[in-house]
């Protein structure tokens, strides 16, 4: 199957979404074609055969939060930015299979040129968060807070973690991407320029960046897109804002507590914190350290042995790192089980799947971002690429 991906429109449904919705349903994709079975026991080999046959046509990106069964045939493992990065710098590469989800594919095909194809295994990998903003929410935002502020000083932020089309609308507006590694790096830019900024979609990440910075919570109103109006805040409530934030999150994220730091602190007390800084602010605030993915897996790359750590990010990455590295005592932040569901749809048999096709000479589930749009949005990807 071939498909290009169509964005959402916004419904509550998307704002509330949580662990187990079926995106496929709400995009209106339909995931057709022979699927070798999960339990096929020469599913491994047939992968393997097919990638070998592909050679230096193919490139595989693999997200730090796929299931190891997949990590095991990426060329490359990063986080967002790094295999942002990675998709832009092979140029010889026919065939991108980015096994990540949506927003990841939609950023590689615009940074490729149009001689590549960006491969996507399975079309309902979403992310809940980038669902979270959508494009028309956004625009409408913009036009209200047009009526109480000088938008010429407003610069629009989204974080990597969204749809193709918000990148857009930053770069139409003269902003910017960013990612959890270079955030603070991306508002020090933004600052620069303007004296507000509106940070899309993910609350946390925003927040915590920007308190890092010495912004305060009274200068940081959120902007609730299902408000009846002005984002439910007042008019003087924005004149005095640095930062309006939008009331998205990361579902995997937003279930680690300060009672699950409590807990681990009581019972190991020379335990670390480590988290993500798309955890809410009172679990960041409490944590030892908190950073992006890459800076998690450095620090415990550097974490001596025997030390004791807690870690606040998506459980696959936990649990990997917990095999790599046995001579530190490390565990998962919350009691509840919590990875990336959307992620997680990406499977051995939805990539060898894609490989064989691509094998066969029949591409499928390739992602086209449309060439008005990817011409906005390279604009804003590139001002961070060049500031990072």
């Amino acid at each position: 199957m071939s498909a290009t991906f169509t964005e959402p429109t916004a419904s509550p449904l998307l704002h509330l979404l949580g662990q187990g919705v079926d995106l496929a349903s709400e995009r209106g994709v339909e995931c057709t074609g022979e699927l070798p079975s999960p339990s096929d026991p020469a599913l491994v080999e047939r992968a393997r055969a097919a990638r070998e046959a592909l050679g230096d046509r193919a490139f595989v990106l693999g997200h730090h939060y796929q299931r190891d069964e997949v990590i095991a045939f990426a060329d490359v493992t990063g986080d967002s930015f790094k295999l942002a990065r990675e998709a832009a710098a092979r140029p010889d590469a026919e065939f991108i299979i980015f096994c990540g989800v949506h927003f990841m594919a939609e950023s590689a095909d615009i940074l490729t040129s149009d001689a590549q194809r960006v491969i996507l295994p399975d079309l309902a990998a979403g992310c809940s968060m980038a669902d979270m903003a959508a494009i028309e929410q956004v625009e409408s935002a913009w036009a209200e807070l047009s009526a109480l502020l000088d938008m010429q000083d407003v610069t629009p932020v989204t974080y990597i973690n969204s749809a193709a089309s918000l990148k857009a609308f930053c770069g139409r507006h003269g902003g910017i991407v960013c990612t959890s590694s270079n955030a603070e790096t991306v508002l020090r830019w933004a600052f620069e320029r303007t004296r507000r900024v509106l940070f899309f979609p993910d609350q946390h990440l925003g927040r915590n960046t920007a308190l890092r910075m010495g912004i305060t919570n009274d200068q940081m109103p959120v902007w609730d897109p299902f408000a009846e109006e002005l984002g439910g805040h007042d008019e003087a409530t924005y004149q005095r804002s640095r930062v309006i934030l939008w009331q998205g999150h990361c579902s995997v994220h937003q279930v680690f507590r300060p009672e699950h730091v409590h807990q681990f602190r009581q019972r190991i007390p020379d335990i670390r914190i480590l988290v993500h800084p798309e955890c809410p602010q009172e679990v960041n605030d409490l944590a030892d350290i908190s950073g992006s993915t890459g800076k998690i897996i450095k620090t415990i790359q550097q974490a001596p042995p025997g030390s004791h750590w807690a870690i606040g990010t998506e459980l696959h990455l936990v649990q990997r790192l917990k095999n790599e590295f046995p001579q530190l005592d490390i565990h998962f932040l919350s009691p509840m089980v919590c990875m990336c569901a959307t992620m997680y749809r990406i499977d051995l048999a939805h990539l060898c799947w894609s490989l064989e096709n691509l094998q066969a000479g029949n591409p499928v589930n390739t992602i086209h971002v449309d060439e008005e749009t990817a011409h906005s949005a390279l604009v804003a990807l590139e001002r961070m690429l060049a500031i990072s």
